[in-house]
């Protein structure tokens, strides 16, 4: 090979190395391209990806808040702030039609960002709120909420001053710039299928992504449900406290209040005033016209008492036709005009067939007639029941506390029982329960523990409590075959002693599980005779207390004990206690049965009917009973 064809041969391998490497640097390049086109995507997925999570956090946070049964206003609020905090919106706010007055506006129900209201002050010099914003009239957001779908737009000018068209052009532009806002984008809410508002966020870009906006719909869809759910929680919130039937509280509530109320009372000096109220011849309303028509007027008085109210007053059902009514910093002259007002106001009601209704009211004062709030209550109570003994469609004024006694006779009567050892109890025991009984100030709570005490001597399954639900019961059935005051004063201390004779019985035979024998009945039988005649009769100021308790297990048709007499023979109150007492013997355990539930004590009560109690005791107690358990 010539020394030319060598240098041919070697150019060759040159031009081959050299097409070689351009191939490899075309391949270089290429991966290099791809590599950085694959970072820009991964780059994008990963913002995609953080604003997802972003996204994901707000609605979970939208889920907790929801969940929380804060008010609709919290709920919103936080819903609105974290569209700015976590999505990086400027500014977010919910907006919502509202008319007073045949006049239309914006209510702002929700914003977010404090510093938007402080700039706004800035260039307009003047507060937001000064203005009351009108629906914008542009025909594209009309179009939005009508056919309930997003819009969006970079005129935010036009925006706004559609809101305020009072404000200046100039100073909005410079509002503009400060805020960094350039779009805004509404979408409509719908709760229950009805327009509730619109969501409007203003945003630093001027266009939104198709994710950006499919996001918002979604974001809407949740304030919708949040919407829907705290109402549901405001719902079931306010049928806890009210009555169904009338919209006032019911007795929860005012049971509730009323102590609070007493503790604000003693801490700023100032007196408050109950007063008390009770629909007339609502049975008869109902034997004549229906229950339907007693509902009628039931409703009319809860309306009277909506009308005469003041907003700081409590009006409230307590069950059945009873009313009560606190009226906060009022002493017992405002009240007496209050009630009188209310008086008349009712009588002036005209109901189709029933023509006019009446009621009986009491009127009593806090700091004036007694400072115990279960004692104001019942003289509250008592003042309405004399207005009702006294004619009816009367206005009464409770006595003070120092003249209604009856808690103080029981509570002799207690402390000689213990004194002298009548009934066999531990000296500890004993002594604890006379220092309780010293140390009252005619306070129930007390007189009612020493009574519950003792029931659980003999009684382990006894519930604590039950003593004074007895009482109150037995005061609500006294009234209803018109008992006068003493009559039901009697009724109550005889309700705190009945069963004491109980104490003095062997205890195998209370605590027995199998079937008793006669003479365990007959045994049992005795613990009447023993309360009356044995423990109680020594004790002077009781006197005539002891035949009622001698006789509640008398029947009604003569089957009882101890002397089997029957009907109209039987005290009125002997009867009642019987008739307490075997359905709160129903209603707690015993050794040889499971405790029954209320409406299965109901049924054996009704089935007892003409037997252990007259059919109009039975209807009574069960109407009261039913209307308690409601």
């Amino acid at each position: 090979m010539g020394f030319f064809d060598n240098i041919k041969k070697f150019k060759d391998r040159i031009a081959e190395v050299e097409s070689t490497v351009y191939s490899g640097n075309q391949s270089l390049l290429k991966v290099y391209e791809r590599n950085a086109k694959l970072e820009a995507e991964i780059a994008q997925r990963t913002k995609e990806l953080d604003r997802a999570n972003k996204q994901m956090l707000t609605l979970q946070h939208i889920w907790s808040m929801m969940n929380s049964s804060e008010p609709l206003s919290s709920v919103l609020n936080a819903i609105v702030n974290s569209l700015q905090g976590e999505l990086g919106y400027v500014y977010s706010f919910i907006i919502k039609p509202r008319i007073e007055n045949n006049d239309s506006y914006i209510q702002i129900v929700a914003s977010s960002r404090e510093d938007f209201a402080q700039k706004f002050a800035k260039h307009f010099r003047c507060k937001l709120s000064d203005y009351k914003m009108r629906y914008p009239g542009l025909e594209e957001l009309r179009q939005a909420v009508i056919n309930n779908t997003i819009y969006q737009s970079p005129n935010i000018a036009k925006l706004v001053h559609g809101f305020i068209p009072e404000l200046e052009e100039d100073n909005l532009n410079a509002f503009f710039n400060d805020t960094n806002m350039n779009s805004y984008i509404l979408i409509p809410l719908v709760s229950k299928n009805v327009h509730f508002g619109s969501l409007i966020v203003f945003s630093s870009r001027e266009n939104a992504t198709d994710n950006e906006l499919n996001f918002l719909g979604l974001f809407a869809k949740q304030i919708e449900l949040a919407i829907t759910i705290t109402d549901l929680f405001q719902a079931v919130k306010e049928q806890a406290i009210t009555d169904s039937m009338t919209g006032l509280y019911n007795r929860r509530y005012f049971e509730e209040f009323i102590k609070k109320e007493a503790v604000r009372a003693n801490r700023q000096n100032q007196k408050f005033t109950v007063i008390g109220l009770d629909l007339d011849k609502l049975k008869q309303i109902n034997d004549v016209y229906g229950h339907n028509y007693g509902d009628i007027a039931i409703k009319a008085v809860a309306e009277v008492l909506k009308n005469n109210a003041r907003s700081i007053d409590v009006a409230a059902r307590m069950g059945g036709e009873e009313f009560n009514l606190i009226l906060p910093g009022v002493d017992s002259d405002g009240g007496m005009i209050a009630a009188e007002r209310i008086r008349k106001a009712i009588n002036s009601v005209k109901l189709d067939k029933i023509d006019k209704i009446s009621a009986s009211i009491g009127v009593a004062t806090y700091m004036e007639h007694t400072e115990d709030v279960d004692e104001l209550l019942e003289i509250t109570d008592q003042a309405m029941y004399e207005s009702k003994r006294s004619g009816r469609n009367r206005v009464t004024l409770a006595k003070p506390a120092y003249e209604t006694s009856w808690q103080e006779i029981a509570i002799e009567a207690f402390v000689d029982i213990l004194k002298k050892h009548r009934i066999p109890i531990d000296n500890n025991v004993s002594n604890n329960m006379m220092k309780k009984l010293q140390e009252m100030n005619i306070n129930n709570e007390k007189l009612y523990q020493v009574a519950d005490s003792i029931v659980s001597i003999y009684n382990p399954e006894h519930q604590i409590g039950n003593v004074k639900q007895k009482v109150d019961l037995a005061s609500l059935i006294g009234k209803r075959f018109d008992l006068s005051k003493e009559s039901i004063d009697k009724l109550k201390i005889a309700i705190l002693l009945y069963d004491i004779g109980n104490t003095m019985l062997p205890k195998d035979i209370l605590n027995k599980k199998e079937p008793l024998t006669d003479t365990d009945k007959e045994s049992i039988k005795q613990h009447p005779i023993i309360a009356a005649r044995e423990i109680l009769k020594p004790i002077t100021n009781i006197t005539d207390i002891i035949p009622i308790i001698e006789k509640h297990h008398e029947n009604w048709n003569g089957t009882g004990y101890p002397n089997k007499i029957s009907g109209s023979d039987i005290p009125i109150e002997s009867q009642i206690i019987l008739i307490i007492d075997s359905y709160f013997a129903l209603t707690e355990n015993r050794p040889y049965r499971d405790a029954k539930s209320p409406e299965e004590a109901i049924k054996i009560i009704a089935q007892e009917t003409n037997k252990k109690w007259s059919e109009k005791l039975a209807r009574e107690f069960i109407d009261i009973v039913k209307s308690e358990l409601i």
